[in-house]
C-alpha cells in the first residue's frame, strides 16, 4: 500500500491548508526513506509529496538537507536520467533547495554537475530548459560547482543552445537565450575561482558564441567583462583582445552592428585597468579599431569613442598617437557637431579633452588646433554636466601651459575669457568648476591679448567676491589668482 499512500499524500499536499497537518504528523520523515526505493512509481509519488509539503518552508528544507536528501536526489537523477516524470520532480526539488548554502555544499560533493549538463543537452522543451537553467544559475554561485560545471562541458552545451536559437524572435526562445546568457555571466565572473587552464578552456569555448549572440553591454544586472573583476586582467593575458579584434574587423566589412557594438563594449571595459591599457596599446588596439571611424551608426560611434578614451586615460603615449592622427581628429571634430546624437557629440568632446589632458606634446596641441577642435573644447566648458566642464577646463589649462601661442587666436574667437567669467559669476557653478576656471585663467594671463580681455571684462572684481566663497578651495584659488592678476607672483 506504500505507493498508493504516497500518491494520496502527494495529492493532499497540493492543498495549502493540509501542509501543516502533514508536517505535524511527521510525514516528511516517513517519506524520506522511500526515496531509496527502486520502484519508479514510489519515487515519483514520494518525491512529489515531499516537494509539496516542504515548498517555501526554509526550515524544513534545511532539515531535508541535513537528513541527506541531496544524495538521494542526485542518485535518482543519475539512475533514471531517461524517465521524464522522475527527472521533472527531481529537478523541481533541486530548484527549491539549490538556494541553500548547505545544499550547495552537499551538491559540490556529488556528480550533480555532470548530470545537469547531461539533462541540459537532452532537454527538448522550453519548460525543461528553464528548470535546468534555474538550478544551474543557483549552483553557479558556488565556486567549487562552477569548476565542476566547466569540467563537465557546460560551455559546449550553452554554445549549441545559443547557436540553435540564433535569429529566433519567439518569446520563449528569447527567455532561453537570456537564461543561457546570465549563466555565462555567472560562470565568467568571480575572483580567480578558476585555474588559468580551466578559465581559458571556458573562455575559448564561449568567446565566438558570446560575441555573436550575447550583448557585452549588459546581461541582466551584470556586465560580462567587468573592470572590477580580476578576470578582466586574465582575459587580456589569455589573448581575448586578439579574438575580439579579429571578429570586430570581420564584422566591419559585413556591417553587423550588434557585433561591433558588443565587441567595442567589451574592449572598453577591458581598457579600464592600467595594466590592460599598456598591453592593449602594445598590441595595436588603438590603430586597429580606428577602422570603424567610417561607421555611420551612432551606437558604434559612441562605443568606439568610449573605448579610445579609456585607452588614452593616463597614457601619454596613447594620447600622442591619437592626437597626431589627422583622420581621427577630423572625424572627432565632425562628431563634435553631431547635433542629432548628443551621446556621440559628448563622447567626441570628451575624447578630445582626454587627448589634450594626457599628452605632453606641442605637436598634439598644434594638430588639434589645425583640426579646429579647440572651439569645441571651449563650448564644452559651458556643458550642463560639471564632469564635462572640468574635463574641458583641465585639458585647456594643460594645452595652454604647453603652447599658449598656438591656441591664443582660437581662444579669442571662441570667447573663452567671457565663458570663464560667466562660470565664475554663476552661483549654480560647482566649486570644482570655479576652482578649475581660475586655474585656466592664470594660464591665459601669460598672453598679452588675453590678459587685456580679462582686464576689460572686469574679472578681477568677480574673483575678489570669490575670496569670501563658502568653499575653502575656491577661496584659496581666488586669493592665488588675484596675486597673479596683480603681478605679485
Amino acid at each position: 500500500c506504500a505507493v498508493k499512500a504516497a500518491q494520496v499524500l502527494s495529492e493532499i499536499a497540493k492543498n495549502e491548508e493540509m501542509k501543516k497537518p502533514c508536517i505535524e504528523a511527521d510525514l516528511v520523515l516517513t517519506l524520506i526513506p522511500l526515496l531509496e526505493s527502486t520502484d519508479q512509481e514510489m519515487l515519483l509519488h514520494a518525491g512529489r509529496a515531499i516537494g509539496r509539503i516542504c515548498y517555501d518552508n526554509r526550515d524544513l528544507q534545511e532539515e531535508l538537507v541535513k537528513l541527506g536528501i541531496i544524495t538521494s536526489l542526485v542518485r535518482i537523477l543519475t539512475d533514471y536520467a531517461e524517465s521524464e516524470p522522475l527527472v521533472h520532480v527531481d529537478l523541481l526539488a533541486l530548484c527549491n533547495l539549490a538556494d541553500l548554502d548547505t545544499a550547495k555544499e552537499a551538491l559540490s560533493k556529488t556528480k550533480v554537475a555532470e548530470q545537469l549538463v547531461k539533462q541540459l543537452r537532452r532537454a527538448e522543451n522550453h519548460e525543461r530548459l528553464e528548470i535546468v537553467f534555474e538550478v544551474l544559475q543557483a549552483l553557479a554561485e558556488n565556486d567549487a560547482l562552477k569548476v565542476q560545471l566547466v569540467e563537465a562541458g557546460v560551455q559546449e552545451v550553452l554554445s549549441e543552445i545559443l547557436l540553435r536559437l540564433q535569429g529566433s524572435s519567439q518569446a520563449e526562445d528569447t527567455c532561453i537565450v537570456k537564461a543561457a546568457s546570465d549563466l555565462i555571466v555567472s560562470l565568467l565572473l568571480g575572483e580567480n575561482y578558476l585555474s588559468n587552464s580551466i578559465f581559458k578552456t571556458l573562455l575559448s569555448g564561449m568567446m565566438q558564441t558570446i560575441i555573436q549572440r550575447v550583448s557585452f553591454c549588459s546581461l541582466g544586472e551584470h556586465s560580462l567583462i567587468s573592470y572590477q573583476d580580476g578576470n578582466c586582467v586574465r582575459m587580456v593575458q589569455l589573448g581575448v583582445i586578439h579574438q575580439l579584434l579579429d571578429l570586430l574587423e570581420k564584422h566591419v566589412e559585413s556591417g553587423d552592428v550588434s557585433v561591433q557594438h558588443a565587441a567595442l563594449s567589451a574592449l572598453r571595459n577591458l581598457a579600464i585597468p592600467v595594466v590592460n591599457k599598456i598591453q592593449m596599446l602594445e598590441e595595436g588596439v588603438a590603430e586597429r579599431i580606428q577602422a570603424l571611424l567610417r561607421s555611420e551608426t551612432p551606437p558604434v560611434q559612441f562605443k568606439l569613442l568610449g573605448t579610445l578614451r579609456k585607452l588614452a586615460d593616463g597614457q601619454a603615449d596613447a594620447a600622442e598617437i591619437l592626437g597626431q592622427d589627422p583622420m581621427l581628429l577630423n572625424r572627432l571634430v565632425q562628431w563634435c557637431n553631431a547635433n542629432d546624437h548628443t551621446g556621440v557629440r559628448g563622447e567626441a568632446n570628451r575624447l578630445l579633452a582626454s587627448i589634450l589632458h594626457h599628452n605632453r606634446s606641442q605637436e598634439v596641441v598644434k594638430a588639434i588646433q589645425e583640426a579646429q577642435g579647440v572651439k569645441h573644447l571651449v563650448s564644452m566648458t559651458r556643458s550642463e554636466h560639471a564632469a564635462m566642464q572640468n574635463e574641458a577646463l583641465n585639458a585647456l589649462a594643460i594645452a595652454s601651459a604647453i603652447d599658449l601661442d598656438t591656441l591664443e587666436e582660437s581662444f579669442k574667437e571662441s570667447q573663452l575669457v567671457q565663458s570663464l567669467h560667466k562660470l565664475l559669476q554663476d552661483d549654480n557653478t560647482s566649486p570644482e568648476v570655479k576652482y578649475n576656471s581660475m586655474g585656466l585663467l592664470c594660464s591665459l594671463l601669460n598672453s598679452g591679448d588675453l590678459r587685456q580681455e580679462i582686464e576689460e571684462n572686469k574679472i578681477k572684481e568677480t574673483i575678489e567676491q570669490l575670496c569670501s566663497h563658502s568653499n575653502a578651495n575656491v577661496v584659496k584659488e581666488a586669493v592665488s589668482t588675484l596675486q597673479v592678476l596683480r603681478g605679485e607672483t
